[in-house]
């Protein structure tokens, strides 16, 4: 994460110290916030490894901006995370998908926000959520009366990847161009794996001793970020195909005309 460019990781501290400041209002409560992120070890009377330093102004309170200067790439861009600054550098299909869908699938919308939180802290929570966010996404999809589709409440996200692909004729059966079944296929392969991952190999499910449970945050970011692109074609492809349902205003007032 170190990679990331000196310009970008000066625009994202600019942005992070903002929302520092705005969020907790006093040095003092900054302090406390940025101290949680700080660890340090001593490795012989004189010397400690930090993975920051925070420093000092004369007076005593904390130099935000050195301090946040002084952070690696990866705590910075956690730092960011944890506190709602969007990172499209990073992790670049996130901030779209999450304004795209905060008016059209509030419920989803609120899934997504709890596992974007939880990326760092519990990975394994975090894929959960993200399956079942998009899960919610295209149940939404396929109650448009428009689509002849019938689906169960019980249909897992492959089971209605499924039916909404068939629909939007990206299934991948035989009459269709290669081209597009490739992409139906990888559309499918995808959601089946996100929720593979999130049966078998997190502690949404319960797990014997000896399984193994995903911990790392990179799968998270990379699962995570994958719902957010795969969200953002599944609900432009509908948008596209069943664009919303204009009501003339004049026609809507229509019940209201009196016959004198």
């Amino acid at each position: 994460m170190d990679s990331i460019s000196p310009k970008y990781q000066m625009q994202l501290i600019q942005e992070v110290e903002k929302v520092l400041w705005d969020t907790y209002s006093s040095y003092k409560n900054v302090r406390y916030y940025i101290e949680k992120w700080h660890t340090d070890e001593w490795y012989d009377d004189f010397n400690k490894n930090e993975n920051f330093t925070i420093h000092n102004k004369e007076s005593g309170e904390i130099d935000l901006p050195r301090t946040l200067h002084s952070m690696d790439g990866e705590t910075l861009i956690k730092v960011a995370i944890d506190i709602g600054v969007e990172t499209p550098d990073f992790i670049p299909s996130i901030p779209t998908f999450r304004n795209e869908i905060k008016a059209d699938y509030p419920s989803a919308s609120a899934t997504f926000e709890k596992a974007f939180k939880q990326i760092e802290e519990h990975p394994d929570i975090s894929i959960g959520l993200a399956n079942s966010a998009l899960e919610s996404i295209v149940k939404e999809i396929l109650k448009d009366e428009r689509i002849q589709v019938q689906f169960k409440s019980t249909d897992t996200l492959y089971d209605l990847t499924i039916k909404l692909l068939k629909d939007f004729k990206l299934f991948p059966d035989a009459k269709l161009p290669s081209e597009i079944k490739t992409i139906g296929s990888s559309l499918l392969a995808i959601n089946q794996s996100i929720e593979k991952l999130r049966s078998e190999k997190t502690n949404l499910h319960g797990k014997a001793k000896g399984d193994y449970v995903i911990e790392d945050s990179i799968y998270a970011y990379f699962i995570v970020n994958s719902v957010a692109t795969v969200g953002l074609f599944l609900n432009s492809f509908y948008k596209k195909n069943y664009p919303p349902i204009e009501i003339n205003d004049d026609e809507s007032h229509d019940d209201y005309d009196l016959p004198f």
